[in-house]
């Protein structure tokens, strides 16, 4: 993590200005073994939906560690202008999409039922963990707003009644039998925003029968090379020309 996350009961005002405590042990393990931190060192630190700053030790135990001289005075970073509708993944490929997602900044998040995603994901504990890997997620980026994540186990009906809200700017599909590429596309509307909504598929990607229902909205199916990526590695590579054209 490359700064730490508090909530807003974790800060106490003292004096002119606040103290904090973490309390919760994946944050205390890593100020003691990975940090190497003690008494009188500055921490990065955050408060969830609130700003950035620092902080210095105070105090340490096993169980509690106490800061002083809390600044929070830095704003988290704008969130890219995108809704990612994801087709629900192996549970064991969710955990790693939802940090990655989070930690590139990613707006909105949408897990939605396909045709490949089995009916076991959704009765996954894996789901009851989202806020879990959410956090890791803003640790790494070092943010602290959370994306929205909705969770959508009709397809047809999100598609036909949902979707037209979402799109004000185009929405592109990751495809990989899509005729046209990613680059391309983006060369051929250079002048205009980015789409604001990116769909793409789990393992195996979407069928023919949802790509149509896509494309009656007017999205657009796109490759994003010659090779079939897993969809860890087509979520940075799709997310990746966001970060570069913000």
């Amino acid at each position: 993590m490359n700064c730490i996350l508090l909530s807003s009961t974790d800060f106490v005002q003292h004096n002119a200005g606040y103290m904090a405590q973490i309390t919760a042990p994946a944050q205390i393990t890593h100020v003691h073994n990975i940090l190497g931190a003690q008494v009188g060192d500055t921490l990065k630190i955050g408060m969830l939906s609130g700003n950035l700053g620092t902080a210095i030790i105070d105090t340490m135990t096993n169980g509690n560690i106490r800061l002083r001289e809390v600044q929070l005075t830095i704003p988290p970073p704008a969130k890219l202008d995108v809704t990612v509708v994801l087709a629900l993944p192996r549970p064991k490929v969710l955990r790693r999409l939802i940090m990655d997602m989070t930690a590139l900044g990613v707006r909105d998040i949408v897990l939605i039922n396909s045709y490949r995603t089995q009916k076991s994901y959704w009765q996954s504990p894996m789901l009851s963990r989202l806020d879990e890997f959410v956090l890791e997620g803003l640790q790494q980026g070092v943010d602290t707003i959370a994306p929205t994540i909705i969770l959508q186990k009709r397809f047809k009906p999100f598609v036909e009644d949902d979707l037209p809200a979402l799109i004000t700017d185009r929405a592109i599909i990751a495809h990989p039998y899509a005729p046209l590429s990613l680059a391309n596309y983006l060369r051929q509307s250079v002048e205009e925003a980015l789409p604001s909504v990116v769909f793409i598929g789990s393992e195996g990607g979407w069928i023919d029968y949802e790509i149509e229902l896509l494309q009656a909205q007017g999205c657009q199916a796109l490759n994003i090379g010659a090779r079939v990526l897993r969809t860890e590695a087509a979520v940075n590579v799709v997310l990746g020309q966001w970060l570069i054209h913000r």
